[in-house]
């Protein structure tokens, strides 16, 4: 990566987001028109087929690919888990609703007011906290997430809280562990390196290929919150080392 973006970056880069957001526009509006008539599944089925069209269009015009190592450990019985990775892009956001299907993600409250993308993403049942009221907010997580993970939907959390960015790994909250301990659900933890090509809050990507890794899926049964967090916890801290972007 270079210290000073090439203008070809920048060019590339905004033929990416023209073609984000006049397909997401089109695209959403179809998605908020067909949605009473779909049930739960079938509405995550066809608002998450455009997540398919921007990893295609990231790597058309970014030259920005994927690796994906460990996707068989996901359950592939339609059982529900909580999923704890780490966060320092906007490209995970998008990547994981096709990696994780169903899911809810646990998000800002914030996202589902974005014109036509946060009304899509409304759709799909995600637990939107707002970050203000801490103690409201993982009451609602706590709540939310289990009657999620009942219905056999899978819960994406990103411990950081917040986009972190390479080099730091702030601090990874217990409320996934929680969660799973409460429920009594695994928990999957999915590291990757999305920072080194699509870095937080940045205009330009650079061309690679993001590597995503699967973990250990580790049985949150019989054992305490500070257990399981550490477990989970442990392995993405361990690997974002050996990736080098912490």
């Amino acid at each position: 990566m270079s210290a000073k973006p090439s203008p070809l970056l920048y060019v590339r880069a905004t033929i990416y987001y023209i073609g984000f957001y006049l397909v997401t526009i089109v695209y959403s509006s179809l998605c908020l028109l067909a949605s009473p008539a779909l049930s739960y599944r079938g509405r995550f089925k066809m608002v998450t087929g455009i997540n398919f069209f921007y990893m295609f269009w990231l790597r058309v015009c970014c030259g920005v690919k994927v690796k994906i190592e460990g996707a068989e450990k996901l359950p592939a019985d339609g059982s529900s888990y909580v999923v704890v990775s780490n966060h320092s892009s906007e490209w995970e956001t998008l990547f994981f609703q096709t990696l994780v299907r169903p899911q809810s993600a646990v998000l800002k409250q914030e996202l589902l007011k974005i014109p036509f993308f946060g009304w899509a993403l409304g759709l799909l049942k995600p637990i939107a906290l707002d970050r203000s009221k801490r103690r409201g907010a993982l009451k609602q997580l706590l709540s939310q997430g289990k009657e999620r993970l009942q219905e056999d939907i899978p819960v994406l959390i990103f411990p950081q809280g917040t986009r972190v960015p390479v080099g730091k790994t702030g601090k990874f909250n217990k409320g996934g562990a929680m969660l799973a301990v409460s429920a009594e659900k695994p928990i999957i933890p999915i590291v990757h390196d999305a920072g080194l090509f699509w870095p937080g809050k940045s205009y330009v990507k650079y061309p690679g290929t993001v590597t995503v890794k699967v973990g250990p899926v580790i049985d949150s049964k019989g054992l305490s919150v500070d257990e399981a967090h550490e477990a989970s916890v442990g392995w993405l801290l361990e690997e974002m080392k050996q990736m080098k972007v912490a």
